[in-house]
């Protein structure tokens, strides 16, 4: 073993990030590997490597028996008593068996194993890395683009964009910089594999608490999110604190905030709706920006029949039915509506006690922002 092979060591740790003994181990086991490859040798060997004088003894390892069955393994009582009287049965003889050229073809045969060793080490560090950050956001940059995926470069290794996880109102292009949402991290024998979404409600929620320092301390919850990616989505909102409007933190000063969120993700409408454990205030705010006249809510059946003005019936419905299935998702409750006259018709509004929706919150959206 050469000095120039301990600086190696020193240089992969610390360029690399892989502890020497990790190295160490990787040496040995080529060592091990090449001497019984090239000199036909099955029995047990250990390496000794000194790291002082860059030196590499070969010992066969022997355990001591009354009678020896395999000579490559074993060694009699009789002979290990010859090198050491102290020996007994079942001890393990340690005897030197270098060859005169093993330094030459050791460094041939190990290499191809040593660089395996250390790139299975690589790979454990940067799955250890990332596996710690599923469900997280990060910044990459777009390498290629193939028929099915979209390669992300995060830096120490490229994510994997699949097709139905890219917006559909995005063209991406290589060089360009992206937020995506880690969503799966994989061991794989070739070493991790990262998948990243550009559509996940997740991508949404985070991107929130970048923007808004309220929800990134913990003074305003994010406590659900609706979103078909690149159109519209909705979220709501709660903070325990009275004094804090979760809200309007979220949308920030002139609508800074929420804009910040819209550009990131080109232009799709955010809704921000406050939350609230009534689902009749709940299922009326997720309806914004509709109005809504009254709720009426089946426990059982988790599913509400919500009654809105004439004048904004295709407004709570939304384009293709989007607004009511979106608010549907963000509160988790079905829901129906109905106009003020069908439901005059149906006899279900006013009801006999005359109860009205009342003070519902306001919601915010961007569009209020236009």
């Amino acid at each position: 073993m050469s000095s120039e092979l301990l600086d190696a060591l020193t240089v992969l740790e610390k360029e690399k990030g892989i502890s020497r003994d990790v190295l160490i181990d990787a040496i040995e086991a080529a060592l091990v590997s090449a001497y019984r490859r090239n000199f036909n040798q099955a029995q047990n060997v250990r390496i000794d490597m000194n790291f002082e004088n860059g030196s590499m003894r070969v010992f066969a390892r022997k355990e001591v028996v009354e009678e020896v069955f395999d000579p490559r393994l074993e060694i009699s009582l009789e002979e290990a008593h010859q090198i050491n009287p102290n020996y007994t049965v079942e001890d393990v003889v340690e005897l030197e068996v270098t060859p005169k050229d093993f330094g030459r073809i050791a460094a041939q045969t190990a290499k191809q194993v040593v660089t395996q060793r250390v790139r299975e080490a690589e790979r454990g560090i940067i799955y250890s890395e990332f596996i710690d950050r599923e469900e997280d956001i990060m910044t990459g940059i777009v390498q290629r683009l193939d028929s099915k995926f979209i390669y992300v470069s995060l830096g120490k290794i490229e994510a994997i964009l699949p097709v139905n996880e890219q917006m559909p109102n995005e063209q991406y292009k290589p060089h360009d910089r992206i937020k995506v949402f880690l969503t799966k991290v994989e061991k794989t024998t070739k070493g991790p594999q990262i998948f990243v979404s550009r559509t996940h409600p997740g991508l949404l929620k985070r991107l929130f608490e970048i923007e808004v320092p309220e929800i990134y301390d913990g003074t305003v919850e994010i406590k659900s999110v609706a979103r078909e990616a690149g159109d519209r989505s909705k979220i709501s909102v709660h903070s325990d604190n009275p004094e804090v409007d979760p809200v309007g933190s979220c949308v920030g000063p002139k609508g800074t905030r929420v804009q910040a969120v819209v550009n990131e993700l080109k232009g799709e409408k955010i809704d921000i709706v406050k939350w609230s454990e009534d689902p009749v205030v709940f299922v009326a705010n997720a309806l914004s920006p509709s109005k809504v006249l009254d709720v009426i809510v089946s426990e059982q059946e988790k599913a509400t029949t919500v009654i809105v003005p004439d004048y904004q019936l295709s407004l709570a419905i939304g384009k293709r039915g989007q607004n009511a299935r979106l608010a549907a998702k963000l509160t988790g409750w079905k829901i129906d509506i109905k106009s003020e006259t069908d439901a005059r018709e149906a006899g279900i509004f006013p009801r006999e006690d005359g109860a009205l929706l009342e003070g519902y919150e306001e919601d915010y959206s961007d569009e209020e922002l236009d």
